[in-house]
């Protein structure tokens, strides 16, 4: 038997309870429930307790996320076109949502907004700064200025998160359309071969 397991669980337990509660209220006692793992794994695994576990659990996420955001990057300079684009860009995101009856929120918003843990909030700032700039790379594969291409590239992720958010509250997905539809205009007007 490996040890990787309960530090898996740990780890899983813990993206989907700050999803769905955020940081503060994913209290230790509920991240140990769910995860179905002693105060001793989490303690072998996470010495430092909480705030360990959940600056790890947000470079997972973080490179969960670039990872999508590096396919998606590639894939714009032969896009057929902006709104396919965004479609399957947006879907990464919104299939969870819908899925989960809006109940899975962003954990990287909810990381970023952690008033407890400065290394937690570092983490999220770094995921964002890699984020727009494999996407601001993207962009420029396809034809933008380095300035421009960074600056909608930061615009598009602070649209998701915003989306997630929207879409949460109102238990609809209609943020993320509005969110096609008007950066679907923004990219055709930068990319106007798409």
């Amino acid at each position: 038997m490996t040890t990787a397991r309960p530090r898996a669980r740990l780890l899983a337990s813990t993206i989907t309870t700050v999803q769905e509660v955020g940081v503060h209220a994913a209290g230790l006692a509920e991240l140990l429930k769910r995860s179905n793992a002693s105060r001793n794994s989490l303690y072998q695994h996470f010495p430092e307790g909480k705030g360990q576990l959940v600056e790890t659990a947000t470079r997972i996420v973080s490179r969960v996320v670039h990872s999508h955001l590096n396919v998606m990057a590639d894939k714009l300079a032969t896009a057929p076109s902006a709104d396919r684009w965004l479609d399957e860009l947006f879907a990464f995101w919104l299939d969870p949502l819908e899925s989960s009856e809006y109940r899975l929120g962003s954990f990287m918003m909810a990381a970023a907004l952690d008033e407890s843990d400065p290394a937690v909030r570092a983490a999220a700032g770094q995921a964002f700064a890699e984020w727009t700039s494999r996407l601001a790379a993207g962009l420029v594969a396809a034809g933008l200025d380095d300035t421009t291409a960074r600056s909608v590239a930061g615009l598009l992720l602070s649209v998701i998160e915003g989306a997630i958010v929207q879409s949460r509250a109102l238990g609809s997905s209609a943020p993320f359309d509005d969110a096609r539809t008007q950066l679907g205009v923004l990219l055709r007007h930068h990319l106007p071969d798409r």
